[in-house]
């Protein structure tokens, strides 16, 4: 037996560790625990969602943003970044492409883009909603008002998208701008589950400056805010960024945190991100054989993929949404697992 054994037990049985457990946890990881919590992490997704994985068409449709995160390629004082936005009759086509594919989840995705004002975002979700009934409508678009919020879940959007980054404050303010805070990012979260979205936050892993005491919060933060699904990556430096000669996050402790988050919470939609498959070519297969059971391909244009670029290295920029559909459904089927043409709502939600 490993030595971490009977803590990975605990929190397989309680689905929550105490800030001094989660530490040893990480702290005191090695291969062989990791592995036995892996296959449990597995295990637990497979008994909720057998060996179907959910597919989020991802429609990227503005890298202009008015933030400043340390981090991230489209930060708004990146004069290297070749800024574009999608029309609504673009955004459109990626919707009826990925509906041709099975897709029956639509991701929108911008930076804090101003120039897309809660009534065009409302028209667009609408649009969508009138052409795909049967379709779900996720939205990431970063912070704003509850009454913006309120007007996308009275237009049809039912997820929404906002990775809180990291639940330490002093973490935060070290890979923010001074106008952005934690407390308000939590505010957002509050207030979109609490209109009723399917809510999703996330962290990165091994981001710059942090430590597992860091990470711990994290995991406690998640247990408090319940979310209905979490998206954690690595951190990959961008060229044209503060952060630019930071060591990246790894696979390994991705993997890790992963396998953490599924066995606290069983239900929980998790992404095998696309991050994971630019740090490593099985990445995402290895994502969901350490507990995930979603992703995310692309359906943004081929033509302005690769501008949507928050880190470097990011796979797929050069393939139309097709092909990557097929390789996708071709990796999962190699480790049997089958893509599925499914809305994938977390389990027993409903809208009110």
């Amino acid at each position: 037996m490993g030595k971490l054994q009977p803590l990975i037990d605990k929190l397989h049985e309680n689905h929550i560790l105490t800030a001094t457990e989660y530490v040893e946890l990480l702290e005191q990881r090695n291969p062989e625990d990791t592995e036995f919590m892996r296959k449990l992490a597995q295990e637990e997704a497979q008994k909720v969602f057998g060996n179907r994985i959910y597919v989020r068409g991802l429609i990227e449709f503005s890298n202009y943003c008015r933030n400043d995160c340390l981090y991230c390629g489209i930060r708004r004082s990146n004069a290297k970044a070749d800024r574009y936005r999608l029309t609504k009759e673009e955004i459109l086509a990626c919707c009826r492409a990925g509906y041709g594919f099975g897709f029956r989840t639509f991701v929108l995705q911008s930076g804090e883009d101003m120039g897309f004002s809660d009534e065009t975002i409302c028209d667009i979700v609408k649009s969508i909603r009138t052409e795909f009934p049967d379709c779900a409508i996720t939205l990431s678009v970063g912070e704003r008002s509850r009454e913006s919020y309120e007007a996308f879940y009275r237009a049809g959007a039912e997820r929404y998208l906002l990775r809180h980054e990291t639940a330490s404050e002093e973490l935060y303010e070290k890979l923010h701008p001074k106008e952005l805070t934690l407390a308000n990012r939590m505010r957002c979260l509050r207030d979109l589950k609490d209109i009723g979205f399917q809510v999703g936050a996330g962290f990165m892993v091994g981001a710059p400056g942090q430590t597992l005491e860091h990470l711990a919060q994290d995991f406690l933060y998640l247990a408090e805010l319940k979310p209905h699904m979490i998206g954690i990556g690595p951190f990959i430096h961008h060229q044209d960024t503060p952060f630019r000669d930071r060591p990246d996050g790894t696979l390994e402790m991705t993997l890790y945190c992963l396998s953490i988050l599924r066995l606290m919470f069983p239900n929980v939609l998790l992404p095998a991100t696309t991050a994971l498959g630019t740090i490593d070519p099985r990445g995402r297969e290895m994502g969901v054989e350490a507990g995930a059971n979603v992703i995310m391909p692309s359906l943004s244009p081929k033509e302005v993929r690769g501008k949507y670029l928050l880190y470097d290295g990011k796979i797929c920029t050069g393939e139309e949404a097709a092909e990557c559909h097929a390789c996708l459904e071709n990796r999962m089927k190699y480790i049997g697992y089958q893509i599925v043409t499914d809305r994938g709502d977390y389990p027993g939600w409903t809208r009110e």
